[in-house]
């Protein structure tokens, strides 16, 4: 039996009672409780600029983009040392928060992607152009020089890009065979985590002689298959798994900020939370990482094509079966890492927590996919996970399994971070 289905669906998983945050006294700028949807204020400075920071991270084409989990590290970064400039202008008073944003998401981006300096030193100019010379904004670019060293420093030979790290496990029943081009960024999982956490204890996946491999099996190799019938996957849940193949950390931080425009937290929670997210994914996505490197569960394709090798009599092999995702690019059939734990639960799961713990689970969120170029509002968190879990068994490209466990995996990283950032 699946060691957290007990806990029952996956939008119910590890639910958390909002937490406290910061009266509106903590603001800071006057101008932040004054006007909190001015383009001068400090918020409406704080959400420029993590749009800019994803926009550099995840550049449009024909731009080379960086791989959506390993830019979650750098998002990370650039959030945690904003968090830090807001907190610490607003501690010491005087100060100008939107320099100190502005110059502090700046000096991180530029340091990782100097190929995008020449923007981000004209959006910092426009932004600095914005707020009045005084001695507040000469001390807000200096938080915000000093947060953002001390960010660059902190990850010196944290481990990333080490080359030396490659997936090398034998093949055989159940073990995932990477394409030519190997495993993406076998390295991430061995990644220094952004908030000291401890790892999230899971059970791994499934035997394959068990029922409950059986079950999942026959599950995505019903719903998930590229021609199923309208019967076994409807126009609607195929329309759903295409919607979420979009870069959802995009999608979903662009909607929670749309949101918070006409319910503002103000500065001080607005940067806690969107560090929180960036900070809960990256933590998420190293684990996930590093067990998808270490025990490399092979993903449906591989398991329905090898099926007379897994020793369970409940499967049965299909040498012609393809996934929905065999017709998109440019991962088709499969994304190149195995299918323990999701990545995709990992980011979704992080994001509806992070989110979950400070502002309760009934959150309307209008969401965009730039795949289907479709809008879709979601109430509720609960909403937005059950479906993002099930376009993945409707693409055939995760057992029910790798999602539950990274839904629990994801929730347990985003309140333990949570509680460290608050």
């Amino acid at each position: 039996m699946h060691g957290h289905r007990a806990l029952g669906c996956a939008a119910s998983l590890a639910l958390a009672l909002p937490l406290a945050l910061a009266g509106p006294a903590a603001l800071g700028e006057a101008s932040v409780q004054k006007k909190p949807n001015d383009a001068s204020s400090a918020t409406a400075v704080l959400f420029q600029w993590d749009r800019i920071a994803i926009a550099t991270v995840y550049p449009a084409p024909p731009a080379t983009a960086t791989p959506i989990p390993v830019g979650t590290l750098y998002l990370g970064f650039a959030s945690l040392a904003v968090n830090d400039a807001v907190q610490t202008s607003l501690q010491q008073g005087h100060t100008s928060v939107r320099a100190a944003i502005a110059q502090s998401a700046h000096d991180v981006l530029a340091e990782y992607f100097p190929t995008a300096r020449a923007d981000l030193d004209a959006s910092l100019s426009s932004t600095l152009a914005s707020v009045a010379p005084s001695t507040a904004k000469a001390k807000g670019v200096r938080i915000g020089r000093d947060a953002a060293a001390d960010m660059i420093a902190s990850r010196m030979q944290d481990g990333r890009n080490k080359t030396s790290i490659t997936y090398d496990l034998a093949p055989g029943p159940g073990v995932w065979t990477p394409p030519p081009t190997g495993m993406l960024a076998p390295w991430l999982g061995y990644v220094k985590r952004l908030v000291p956490s401890k790892p999230v204890a899971v059970g791994g996946p499934d035997a394959l002689t068990s029922t409950a491999y059986a079950h999942d099996f026959a599950e995505v190799k019903r719903i998930g298959s590229l021609d199923a019938s309208e019967a076994d996957r409807s126009t609607h849940d195929t329309e759903t798994a295409l919607f979420f193949t979009t870069n959802t950390l995009f999608a979903y931080q662009d909607a929670l900020m749309r949101y918070l425009d006409a319910h503002p937290l103000g500065v001080s929670s607005s940067a806690k939370l969107l560090a929180t997210i960036n900070a809960s994914t990256a933590n998420a996505l190293i684990q996930t990482w590093r067990l998808k490197r270490e025990i490399g569960f092979w993903r449906p394709n591989q398991a329905i094509i090898g099926a007379d090798t897994d020793g369970n009599p409940a499967t049965d092999a299909d040498a012609s079966w393809q996934p929905l995702n065999q017709s998109l690019p440019p991962f088709a059939p499969n994304p190149p890492y195995s299918d323990y734990s999701s990545g995709h639960a990992a980011v979704t799961g992080t994001f509806a927590q992070s989110v979950r713990n400070y502002l309760g689970n009934a959150v309307p969120l209008r969401l965009h996919s730039m795949v289907t170029n479709t809008e879709r509002t979601y109430l509720t968190l609960s909403s937005l996970e059950d479906d993002a879990f099930m376009s993945r068994i409707w693409l055939g490209i995760h057992f029910r399994h790798a999602m539950e466990d990274g839904y629990y995996l994801a929730h347990q990283t985003a309140n333990r971070v949570t509680a460290h950032l608050r």
